[in-house]
């Protein structure tokens, strides 16, 4: 059989290596120590950093083919990589994209996708000028390596504007600007392609973000209409293909607030891409036919990619963020009232060490209707994180008795 190898060895790399076992694999991991959550399950696992070369050349020498937990690793290691003739996927000319914002955002320009207007800023002047231009306030972002709410700033007028431009380029950051859109809620199309060419797509979700993470995914997102549905995946299968992305893309949109025209067009504007399996795929475990951890490894593999209908109508998946104070309730005993209280629901921890807002794990519930299992899965997830049942619900999504 093919030996994959994931470089990175956090929760993705993880539920990737559970995925794996029924498709007679054994991923390979690149992980940074023997605490990383795929570190603790996978037999084959390597230690090294992403950013060493002669770490990922030994680990790529092992492999049949190297795939991606995070998109942190330099291009130029892993074009030194395809140069040396081992096969990378997706490769760095596509990855790229995911790895840097303005790339990103001038590729997506020259496709006619629908995007914010935006500008790469290199001084506190183009800033001002795109606020003053676009409106106040704007969405400043470092291209490179933000992730869950970090690397985003709105300032909200110019004094403001100034003062954070020249304190993040004093320090370094490269930084673009991006008009601040008037949305209803963010939407993720994750798909997959396979070098072969096939597609793939699951359901367009809702997602929930708080403070820039997010917290709640709705699959499918409950009222989409059929048209911005459709429209949503045809962006994704369209940066797909005109990028040569090889694995799952998750495609972040915001659905844009109407603007009281009688134009009936799909609202939608591509936030962010992610080249790699992503929370927004995560309730797929359970609630798809082919999971998009399986998906992923079928891609990178050429395989004739699988089946993604739903099993149930409705799929919540709610993260489970580390609470302002960790608990004394052991997590084992959280889990023992959990399942008491919810035989249903499907719970997935990542071997993670609790802090405050840190991803330690998510749960998902499969049901009729996202409104009603949403608060069950909401209450499930802070009951994992906090050891405390919230008021305000019953375990069937109501009011409390």
């Amino acid at each position: 059989m093919p030996v994959v190898g994931m470089i990175g060895g956090g929760q993705l790399a993880r539920m990737t290596h559970q995925a794996a076992i029924p498709l007679g694999q054994s991923l390979r991991v690149l992980a940074v120590s023997p605490d990383d959550p795929a570190a603790l399950v996978a037999p084959g696992v390597s230690y090294g950093s992403h950013t060493d070369p002669e770490a990922l050349r030994g680990f790529a020498s092992e492999c049949d083919v190297v795939t991606f937990d995070h998109e942190q690793v330099p291009g130029e290691y892993l074009r030194a990589l395809e140069a040396e003739g081992f096969t990378v996927r997706p490769g760095s000319a596509a990855l790229i994209h995911a790895q840097d914002k303005l790339v990103m955002r001038t590729r997506l320009r020259e496709l006619g996708l629908p995007a914010p207007a935006f500008s790469e800023v290199q001084t506190p002047d183009d800033l001002i000028r795109f606020g003053e231009e676009h409106g106040f306030p704007c969405v400043v972002k470092a291209t490179r390596g933000g992730y869950d709410g970090r690397g985003v700033w709105m300032p909200a007028d110019a004094d403001e504007a100034r003062k954070l431009a020249e304190e993040l380029l004093a320090a370094g950051t490269p930084l673009m600007v991006e008009q601040k859109v008037r949305m209803r809620r963010e939407l993720a199309a994750v798909v997959a392609r396979s070098p072969f060419g096939q597609g793939a797509a699951w359901p367009v979700v809702e997602t929930v973000q708080q403070d820039g993470i997010c917290v709640e995914v709705h699959a499918p997102a409950p009222g989409l209409d059929s048209a911005t549905a459709a429209h949503a995946q045809q962006i994704a299968f369209r940066i797909a293909e005109e990028l040569g992305v090889v694995g799952v893309l998750a495609v972040e949109l915001f659905e844009l607030a109407s603007d009281g025209e009688t134009d009936t067009a799909p609202r939608l504007a591509i936030n962010e891409l992610a080249m790699r399996p992503h929370n927004s795929g995560h309730w797929t475990i359970e609630g798809a036919r082919t999971s998009q951890f399986e998906q992923h490894l079928r891609a990178v593999l050429d395989y004739p990619l699988g089946n993604t209908d739903l099993v149930a109508p409705a799929a919540v998946m709610a993260n489970v963020l580390g609470a302002p104070e960790q608990p004394t309730m052991s997590v084992d005993e959280r889990l023992h009232h959990l399942y008491a209280r919810f035989p249903d629901v499907r719970v997935h921890l990542y071997g993670k060490s609790e802090r405050p807002g840190r991803k330690v794990g998510h749960v998902t519930m499969l049901g009729e209707d996202v409104e009603l299992i949403a608060p069950r899965a909401r209450l499930a997830a802070h009951w994992l994180s906090h050891a405390v049942w919230t008021d305000g619900y019953d375990i069937h999504g109501g009011q409390q008795r």
